[in-house]
C-alpha cells in the first residue's frame, strides 16, 4: 500500500520499507504474527501490535532481523484517514503475478492515490507520477473510468488541461461536483488551476495534520509510559 505499490505501478520511487493493509481480525494478526516471527522481526518503539491500536489508526512498525531480509523494515495498519474499510478495499484490489509466480495484492490505483494525500512533501509528487504512468501506459483510447480518474487525481495544469479538451462532458460533470477546479481547466485557465492546485493540496494535508493530532497525542503518552 505504499512505495512498493507505486513501484508496481510504474511510478519508480526508492523505498526504504514495505508498508501492508492489514484485516485487522484476531485470526488475521495470528497469521500476521507468524510471518513476522519467520522474519525474526520486532517491534520499532510505539505503539505495540494489537487490534485495539490497528483499528483505532495507528501503523506498527517493525525492523527484520532474518538473514535474507535483515534491516528491512516492515509497516502496519488496518485504517487510513479517507480510505475505504478493508473489505472494499480488497473487492477494488489490483491483482498481479510475478515472472516466478508470485502473486502480489495492491491496493487499487485510485486507493493508493487517496492514501498518498498526507501531509508528507513526498506523497504529492508521487500522486502525480502515478497518474502520469497511467496515462503512459494506458491504450490509445481510454475508458470512462480511467478518464475520470485523471481528471479527479491529475496533479499539472497542463494535464488537466489536456484532458478537459479531451473529455469536456467528464470534466464539466466533475467540475460541478467533485472538482470545481476543472472549471478552470475547462477554460484553458492555467494560473487558475495552478492556484486551485495549491489550495486543493493545502486543505489535504490540513486535513492529514488534524486526523493524526490525536493519534499521535496517543503515541506520545505511549512512550511516557
Amino acid at each position: 500500500m505504499g512505495g512498493q505499490a507505486c513501484v508496481f505501478y510504474g511510478a519508480a520511487e526508492f523505498s526504504r520499507d514495505t508498508d501492508f493493509a492489514l484485516h485487522a481480525d484476531t485470526a488475521n494478526l495470528e497469521r500476521l504474527n507468524a510471518a513476522l516471527r519467520e522474519l525474526q522481526a520486532a517491534v520499532i518503539a510505539v505503539p505495540p501490535l494489537s487490534l485495539e491500536n490497528l483499528h483505532r489508526g495507528h501503523a506498527v512498525h517493525f525492523r527484520c532481523r532474518h538473514p535474507d531480509a535483515v534491516g528491512l523494515r516492515v509497516d502496519v495498519m488496518s485504517k487510513m484517514r479517507g480510505v475505504a474499510d478493508f473489505p472494499e478495499l480488497w473487492e477494488r484490489r489490483t491483482t498481479l503475478q510475478g515472472e516466478d509466480g508470485t502473486i502480489y495484492e495492491l491496493l487499487s490505483l485510485p486507493d493508493l492515490i487517496q492514501a498518498k494525500k498526507t501531509q508528507r512533501d513526498k506523497d504529492w509528487p508521487m500522486i502525480r507520477r502515478l497518474i502520469e504512468a497511467d496515462r503512459i501506459a494506458c491504450p490509445s483510447i481510454p475508458s470512462p473510468e480511467q478518464a475520470r480518474l485523471w481528471l479527479r487525481e491529475g496533479r499539472t495544469p497542463e494535464l488537466l488541461i489536456d484532458l478537459a479538451r479531451q473529455f469536456p462532458d467528464e470534466a464539466r460533470v466533475l467540475a460541478a461536483g467533485s472538482r470545481p477546479l476543472l472549471e478552470a481547466a475547462l477554460l484553458g485557465n492555467e494560473i487558475g488551476v495552478e492556484v486551485a492546485l495549491t489550495e486543493e493540496e493545502r486543505e489535504e494535508r490540513a486535513a492529514d495534520r488534524a486526523y493524526w493530532t490525536p493519534l499521535k497525542q496517543e503515541l506520545e503518552r505511549m512512550r511516557h509510559a
